[in-house]
């Protein structure tokens, strides 16, 4: 391997243009691929594989109108004052019906919902009582009503009894919303605070789903350039790796948007590519570099032979660690989501571009910088530590180390097993407002709610019932029983019928939990109602589901906390042999290994005390823990 990469460096900074042509004719390709195929992605987040998510594609087939995405507003009156004064009335009832009016919403009362009764999700009806059950476990728990306005309820919204707080919840007719769909509900919602002293809040389940892409990566690339530039001393030299971890991430990226169009890819899997794509080509460009710099100012080489030494050597690491790298993110498909399966499937592809970049196309571009590669102001430096016997900082910190091997050994062991205790009491989740910064209408609106109605209105469930019976049908008689035995149950404070379809053989409820979305008890009451042989399935011979947003992301996080071990396992033991392969060594694998394992649960202790326990939570600009990310354990674990 290392004599092979060694003519290859060689070659490649003998004949430069011959590789940089190949490159750039490569990148040439991606880009005309991408402006003839054009760009296909979608916001919309399928976790296939999971229980909500099968009955959220039945629901979509047999009633397309009640399978969207849940969406609400609040609006909220001043202090000692009320909504249901004549003009705020008609105020909030004319902004309904403009919402309604919206494209991408559903208007319950033209959406043909089927053969049974019709009403929007968490809209009581006449046989659905305003008051939570006596066993709430909240307390004094809130009384609300539906809003009326002359005599006719405004479909889709609630208003507190003490008339402080309105909630409008409505449905789209996707699962995501785009940017301009979040703009165009919001002016018009907000419309409703003109002159009127009523504020409108909307929820976090009302805005598009971000891309972290943007100045971040902008600000990490300009500190990369300074950490380069102030390690190698030359602005030639802190170029190089930018330049080559830019032309892969471009070939990796643009090549994925350009099969947009054949593979169905969400909007957010170029962005692992593109973040791990430049973390390793920076890296694996600086490995070659550096040694070729050691090389020529340590044992006076020429540019090309240290460029050829410096690839069959920092080149065989580079070729191995992404190797372990490629294992590590084409392991995630083993989790069986398409979704975080073509992520980690693309971020693999720009780790194997950074490597082919890092042994071809740098040592190309280093024979066009030749042997300016090392200014003379660098060879003079070194010249003269070396005739003085001048050691660097990192040679006595070495030579401290391995001095002072045990003490460090147990301080390290001791102070990364102390992070990682945290980590036991990691609760995987997503995020909704109640995590949110307390001065975001996200959080307020949230608050809003919970105060007014119950914290369950901000996470309602849609729950599917299919007679299992010999007569097959959802009759009104059976609809009625079914409602009645989800507001028996102490853990549900409301039940409200959203349709039957056409074949009459699937009902649709809206279901509020007395518990809020990120709740344990929340979760209870999704897998009661899935047990076969729960009661109410039980006395009305039906089967029913569980899905929307809240119970994605129960099944989310169940399902990724389940296979966590199994991925760990793949990568621990296909990187100890590869490491084994490449040392011929047993205890250097280990050794790497337990170094690997309490990294990672140091990492997940620290993000547990910081995030979910709100630890040091000013420093890093927040003031609510909660939940952490469900994707986070296993896309922390890939990196």
């Amino acid at each position: 391997m290392s004599t092979f990469l060694y003519r290859l460096g060689r070659t490649a900074f003998g004949k430069p243009w011959l590789f940089i042509a190949g490159w750039l004719a490569a990148l040439a390709v991606v880009v005309g691929a991408v402006a003839i195929n054009g760009v296909s992605v979608s916001s919309e987040m399928k976790i296939e594989g999971t229980e909500a998510q099968t009955v959220l594609d039945r629901v979509a087939d047999e009633l397309p109108a009640a399978s969207g995405g849940q969406a609400s507003v609040v609006f909220t009156a001043p202090d000692g004052e009320r909504l249901d004064t004549p003009d705020r009335l008609a105020v909030i009832s004319g902004t309904v019906g403009d919402v309604y009016d919206l494209e991408k919403v559903v208007n319950p009362l033209d959406a043909a919902l089927g053969t049974g009764e019709q009403g929007g999700p968490g809209t009581p009806q006449e046989d659905a009582p305003a008051d939570p059950p006596a066993g709430s476990d909240q307390g004094q728990a809130p009384s609300y009503q539906p809003l009326v306005v002359d005599g006719t309820p405004v479909p889709g919204v609630l208003v507190s009894t003490d008339g402080q707080v309105a909630l409008f919840q409505f449905t789209v007719a996707s699962t995501s919303l785009t940017a301009d769909d979040v703009t165009s509900v919001v002016e018009v919602v907000e419309r409703a605070e003109e002159g009127t002293g009523i504020t409108v809040l909307p929820s976090d389940s009302l805005k598009a789903i971000e891309i972290p892409v943007g100045i971040g990566e902008v600000v990490g690339l300009a500190v990369a350039a300074l950490v380069l530039v102030l390690t190698l001393g030359s602005l030639i030299a802190a170029g190089l790796p930018l330049i080559t971890a830019l032309v892969g991430v471009g070939i990796g990226v643009g090549g994925a948007y350009a099969l947009s169009t054949a593979v169905e890819m969400n909007s957010a899997t170029p962005v692992l590519g593109l973040m791990v794509g430049l973390a390793v080509g920076i890296d694996y460009a600086l490995f070659v570099v550096n040694r070729q710099r050691r090389l020529i100012l340590d044992q006076g080489l020429t540019a090309r032979e240290a460029a050829g030494r410096a690839v069959g050597t920092a080149g065989s690491a580079v070729f191995f660690a992404g190797l372990t790298v490629l294992i590590a993110l084409s392991a995630l498909t083993v989790i069986g989501i398409a979704m975080l399966s073509t992520m980690a499937l693309v971020a693999a592809s720009t780790v194997a571009l950074a490597v082919l970049i890092a042994l071809t196309l740098l040592p190309a571009l280093l024979g066009l910088v030749g042997e300016r590669i090392c200014s003379d102001k660098a060879r003079s430096r070194r010249r003269a530590r070396v005739e003085a016997e001048s050691h660097s900082v990192a040679d006595h910190w070495v030579k401290g180390v391995i001095r002072f091997r045990w003490p460090v050994i147990a301080g390290v062991v001791a102070i990364l097993g102390v992070m990682a205790i945290p980590a036991a009491s990691m609760n995987l989740g997503i995020p909704t407002g109640a995590t949110a910064n307390q001065d975001t209408a996200a959080r307020q609106s949230y608050e809003a709610v919970s105060q007014g109605f119950g914290e369950g209105f901000n996470g309602p469930l849609l729950v599917t019932a299919e007679p299992t019976g010999t007569a097959g049908r959802v009759t009104p008689e059976l609809t009625a029983k079914l409602l009645g035995e989800f507001q028996d149950r102490d853990d549900i404070v409301l039940a409200a019928p959203v349709g039957v379809n056409e074949a009459g053989d699937l009902a649709v409820f809206s279901v509020i939990p007395t518990s809020g979305p990120s709740d344990e008890a929340t979760s209870d009451l999704v897998k009661s109602l899935r047990e076969p042989d729960n009661a109410i399935a039980q006395d009305n011979q039906v089967q029913l589901g569980v899905t929307g947003f809240t119970a994605i992301g129960i099944d989310m996080s169940d399902k990724l906390a389940d296979v966590l071990p199994l991925y760990l396992g793949i990568i621990i033991v296909l990187s100890v042999l590869i490491l084994m392969l490449v040392f011929r060594s047993v205890i250097v694998p280990i050794k790497a290994t337990a170094g690997f394992l309490l990294s990672i649960l140091a990492t997940f202790g620290a993000t547990t005390a910081v995030f979910q326990w709100g630890w040091l939570s000013e420093l890093f600009g927040f003031d609510t823990g909660g939940p952490l990310m469900s994707f986070m354990p296993i896309i922390v674990t890939g990196i």
